[in-house]
């Protein structure tokens, strides 16, 4: 199952909503800052991943954007100032 990595930032407009969708967002990838996730998935989880967050949205109102950022482990992501912790590789069990 090959993994590409994405980053997802989101605005949605209620209070609810968010909560929600900040809770499935924290279910697939490594929050980067309040509204900004970096996610490794598979074709699968992506289908799965965009089914389940327009559920939750009101697609009047709110919205979501994703950008395909190429293979997992990709060096293509570069921080400036303080240093962040990327995942190297796919899912993780702590």
């Amino acid at each position: 199952m090959t993994r590409r990595r994405y980053l997802i930032a989101y605005d949605i407009r209620d209070e609810r909503r968010l909560r929600r969708v900040c809770k499935l967002m924290e279910g697939h990838g490594t929050r980067l800052q309040y509204s900004v996730f970096l996610c490794d998935l598979s074709d699968r989880e992506l289908l799965i991943w965009r089914s389940d967050i327009v559920q939750l949205m009101e697609l009047e109102l709110d919205s979501v954007v994703y950008v395909d950022l190429g293979g997992v482990g990709a060096t293509n992501v570069e921080v400036i100032g303080a240093p962040r912790q990327f995942p190297h590789t796919g899912p993780m069990i702590v």
